[in-house]
């Protein structure tokens, strides 16, 4: 049974098989539903922003497309012509309740830059408590494969910790996580286990990318935060207010018990890795019983090329990651004395996650 919590700070994520039905057409039917759900939450007082797909859908409908583009121009001239006409649904749908939308468009680099992100945060923060609904989605017309999130149900899982959610529900066109091959809705996971990896599948929709393994990651991402998550039907009547109520709904994923600091959860979850450093067994017990900051005498190996202040990823001799953090330096200082004993920390304790 889920807890019978009211949440106040409600991230929604809505996704493209909500949005079209079948290849080429938009269906207001489950929209109308959705934005009528958002609208009792704000009339409850609830903080609400929606993370929303369905730019290059809406495209491909007024282009007449069967196919999802498959070239980046063609993706980004889809999402250019969609992306007005969602918001144009948006703003119809939500002035029939006289609320105001506000439209938001992300990319990698607002995550990663810490001005950026903490003036998205900002205007989030603003715009919710004047109770104007964000609708946030990827900026797919400027995009490139080195700053696109990949799928929206990642970045609604970063938006949910960027603004602190009580929840993160994430709408789709199925019940919930299914336990095979009886389709039983799984209610409640405390943990994503390699037998819950196994339960997702990938889509096959032209309208839509990712899938169940793409929300289980999101999910990942937003309960290692200490962010409850639930995947809910959003064709379902009021699939959203029992969810954000509290009420059976869908599958709830607990979140992990330890409480990240705000600028800890930037790096850990707002940020790219740029590389890797793998530590021997003893640097590992260091950071992770000790609470020590990381040294070059433990660092056995190095990943990538990056930069000093860079994030990188931490991992043990079984190549698992279990930490992130600041490097302070480049990669080629850090390879040239990997092992040795420098003067000042490789990643401070400040600024090094756990995770």
């Amino acid at each position: 049974m889920q807890s019978k919590k009211s949440f106040s700070r409600v991230v929604i994520k809505v996704g493209s098989s909500l949005i079209s039905s079948k290849c080429g057409s938009i269906t207001l039917e489950y929209l109308k539903n959705i934005t009528a759900q958002i609208a009792r939450l704000l009339d409850e007082s609830k903080e609400v922003i929606l993370v929303s797909s369905g730019a290059v859908a809406c495209g491909m409908s007024v282009l007449r497309l069967n196919k999802r583009p498959k070239d980046m121009a063609g993706l980004q001239a889809s999402a250019s012509i969609g992306q007005n006409e969602l918001m144009a649904l948006y703003r119809k749908l939500m002035g029939a309740d006289k609320r105001i939308c506000a439209q938001v468009l992300l990319t990698w680099e607002d995550f990663e830059d810490r001005a950026r992100y903490l003036n998205v945060r900002h205007t989030l923060l603003y715009l919710i408590k004047n109770k104007i609904l964000p609708i946030i989605n990827e900026n797919d017309t400027v995009s490139t494969d080195e700053i696109r999130f990949g799928d929206n149900d990642k970045l609604s899982a970063l938006v949910a910790n960027l603004v602190s959610a009580d929840i993160l529900i994430i709408l789709s066109d199925v019940d919930g996580l299914y336990r095979l091959p009886k389709k039983e809705v799984i209610r409640v996971v405390s943990e994503i286990t390699p037998e819950i990896n196994r339960l997702c599948c990938s889509t096959d929709k032209e309208t839509c990318v990712g899938g169940m393994s793409a929300k289980i990651a999101a999910v990942q991402i937003a309960t290692g935060a200490g962010i409850p998550c639930v995947i809910a039907n959003g064709r379902d009547k009021d699939s959203l207010l029992k969810a954000a109520s509290g009420n059976d709904v869908g599958t709830l994923f607990l979140p992990k018990n330890s409480l990240i600091k705000a600028k800890k959860g930037w790096i850990a979850y707002g940020v790219r890795a740029k590389g890797a450093l793998i530590v021997d067994d003893g640097a590992k017990n260091a950071l992770i019983n000790c609470n020590k900051s990381l040294l070059a005498v433990g660092v056995s190996a190095v990943k990538g090329n990056f930069k000093k202040n860079d994030t990188v990823s931490v991992l043990g001799t079984d190549m698992s990651e279990f930490a992130r953090g600041k490097v302070n330096f480049s990669s080629k200082e850090l390879d040239a004395n990997k092992g040795s004993r420098l003067a000042r920390e490789v990643i401070h304790k400040d600024n090094l996650v756990i995770l």
